[in-house]
């Protein structure tokens, strides 16, 4: 992005401050739904930095894959199979909290002293040239278009099975031994009731 420095540095502090506040939380929460939630806005932090750098196609796949697939896969698979349960307290907590708290601090202390001791050296003049989204669609569409469509199939394959394995029921044995009229793409399928309104009964279809 060809924007003023003093612009580039404002928006590189507040995405800083985003992203470093948000991992924190994800980390800190004791509600892990809302871990997950912080967990995207990690995500659209580096996003932005990314489009800081002029990584448009980075920015734009790390929205779709991270935020828009993968949280999203992270936060229906915490609320399917998340029980309600109190879980025991592990033994030699407080060992494992301290080893966790000496390796943290020093990956931190590594962390910065590479930062401080890199000679950072950049230009304030914006590198012109093609989009990178451009150049990525037209190789797509020219030199990779036969792995581009079959990737396209293998996901749509994926997205149907997913599909027939989500809606899926096995029928009960007694059900299940019964004449009942089968082809071969039709999968068993528990039979639903219909719960009439003001009564506690129901009546199977």
């Amino acid at each position: 992005m060809n924007l003023a420095e003093g612009v580039q540095v404002v928006s590189f502090g507040i995405l800083g401050v985003m992203m470093i506040g948000a991992a924190l939380g994800v980390v800190l929460f004791s509600n892990i739904v809302y871990s997950a939630f912080l967990l995207g806005g990690v995500f659209i932090s580096m996003a932005g930095l990314y489009l800081l750098l002029n990584g448009d196609f980075v920015a734009a796949a790390q929205i779709l894959i991270y935020v828009g697939a993968i949280n999203v896969l992270i936060l229906f698979a915490i609320m399917l199979v998340n029980k309600r349960q109190d879980f025991l307290p592990l033994p030699s907590a407080g060992l494992r909290k301290i080893i966790t708290s000496v390796v943290s601090i020093g990956l931190f202390a590594l962390l910065s002293t590479m930062v401080l001791a890199t000679p950072w050296a950049y230009s304030s003049v914006p590198v012109a040239g093609e989009s990178s989204i451009v150049l990525i669609g037209e190789h797509f569409f020219t030199d990779f278009l036969l792995p581009f469509e079959l990737a396209s199939i293998l996901l749509l394959m994926a997205m149907v099975g997913a599909i027939i394995l989500a809606r899926r029921e096995y029928l009960p044995d007694e059900v299940a031994s019964s004449d009942m009229p089968q082809t071969i793409l039709t999968l068993p399928e528990r039979p639903r009731k219909l719960v009439l309104t003001g009564s506690g009964t129901g009546t199977e279809e």
